[in-house]
């Protein structure tokens, strides 16, 4: 391969505040840039060792479109982020959890577990990680509960 991942996303939002606090309390992430001009705002966030954010809030009552459901979001549906380690996805998604951003469910596609989320704008992303219990060869359509996340 000639590419080794993603290297920016850029979002649109209308409280820059708003998603630089989700995005470091969630994620640990940084605000590596933030600059103020005339008609934007934008910033970059630093999401993984080469992977940021690109935010743009744009002055002059420029509305954000409401977010709409899956398939019908156009060419980008949503974006996945990896997690570290099991752990860290752990320790997300009890952040999530707690501010009402995703809810308890996370999939189970065979090698990767997931979880949907989310962010303040409305933007649903998904965090991803490689599943410890996958059975090698075997992957599970969407909607499969992961065993280790069932409430028994």
């Amino acid at each position: 391969m000639l590419l080794d991942g993603l290297n920016h996303a850029a979002l649109l939002t209308q409280d820059t505040d708003r998603l630089h606090a989700f995005y470091t309390e969630v994620f640990e992430a940084t605000v590596a840039h933030d600059q103020r001009q005339e008609q934007l705002r934008f910033s970059i966030v630093d999401v993984g060792p080469h992977t940021e954010l690109n935010v743009f809030e744009l002055h002059g009552g420029h509305l954000v479109p409401p977010q709409v459901p899956m398939f019908g979001r156009g060419r980008l549906d949503h974006i996945g982020f990896q997690a570290a380690s099991l752990e860290a996805f752990e320790e997300i998604r009890q952040r999530l959890l707690a501010r009402g951003a995703c809810d308890e469910f996370v999939t189970d596609f065979g090698p990767v577990l997931s979880l949907f989320f989310r962010d303040p704008d409305g933007l649903e992303a998904e965090v991803c990680v490689p599943n410890p219990d996958a059975t090698p060869g075997v992957f599970n359509p969407p909607g499969t509960p992961a065993a280790r996340y069932m409430q028994g």
